[in-house]
């Protein structure tokens, strides 16, 4: 059976185990529940903390997991990202009283607290800045306050928290995070199911992010409007029954959508209809 780590707890758990979902995997009915296992897809799903997943799969111990893009950098693990999924996004950026930094190159010789000290400590050789590192577990934005360190360096959101702690971000991101399923380095894909579990949700991917759109227009005007719906390879049209008409199908960005249904009136498209896709194979 293929045997896949999955968050246990925090921002990326109840987001992960929703996609697990939708690609038909059977998941846990309660927190409690340590492992489960789906007979019918031929899956061991293994609840484990976001930060020590890449470690058991980088082991070898799992054969994939969850976890996110930071984790798995700061851990230092054996682990390849095999898929981005879409959630859990995050940006990991300096901050620190106002005018005590502009950039990295600032920062040499001060002190840095952070919870994610491998992510940093490679960002600081990157730049070739020699500093003091504290590594904290967490509420890093009060270090500054209680004089454990110069500036952080964390997960910015809204800016709010670190505002609140008279702090302020400066210089470029550090690190652009979202969750990823991993696998072990240097290891080809297992034959006990990952092709599948790949495939599942790459195509929830898709449904999420796509919508299907039919419309009918005249044969004339079908190369403009397909030039607004080209389709992930290229549209359906199917002749009507009404001469000189046809009917068109295209898979379209959800986000694009609205905008897209305009252009197709201006063009002469009519009867322009969206649904939902809830699950495909591309």
């Amino acid at each position: 059976m293929l045997r896949v780590a999955v968050p246990n707890k925090g921002s990326l758990s109840e987001a992960a185990t929703e996609i697990l979902t939708e690609a038909g995997y059977k998941q846990r009915r309660t927190t409690k529940d340590l492992a489960l296992t789906d007979s019918a897809n031929e899956v061991e799903f293994y609840y484990l903390r976001p930060r020590d997943i890449a470690v058991y799969v980088g082991e070898g111990t799992l054969d994939v997991g969850i976890s996110g893009r930071d984790l798995v950098l700061d851990s230092h693990a054996e682990a390849d990202v095999i898929v981005e999924l879409g959630f859990g996004s995050s940006t990991f950026r300096f901050a620190g009283p106002p005018g005590i930094a502009d950039s990295v190159k600032d920062l040499a010789g001060k002190r840095i607290a952070t919870s994610y000290a491998g992510v940093l400590q490679d960002h600081l050789a990157e730049h070739g800045v020699e500093a003091s590192v504290v590594r904290l577990d967490g509420a890093v934005e009060t270090a500054v306050q209680l004089g454990v360190a110069d500036v952080i360096a964390d997960v910015v959101e809204t800016g709010t928290t670190l505002r609140q702690a008279g702090l302020e971000v400066f210089g470029d991101p550090i690190l652009k995070s979202e969750a990823v399923l991993i696998k072990r380095s240097g290891v080809e894909y297992p034959p006990n199911g990952l092709e599948q579990l790949v495939r599942r949700l790459q195509g929830v991917l898709v449904a999420r992010n796509y919508v299907m759109m039919d419309y009918d227009i005249r044969a004339e005007s079908v190369e403009a409007a397909n030039a607004l719906t080209p389709g992930l390879e290229s549209p359906t049209v199917s002749p009507l029954h009404r001469e000189g008409w046809v009917a068109v199908r295209a898979m379209v960005p959800r986000a694009d959508a609205q905008r897209i249904m305009d252009q197709l009136w201006e063009v002469g498209a009519r009867a322009i209809l969206t649904t939902d896709i809830h699950a495909c194979r591309i």
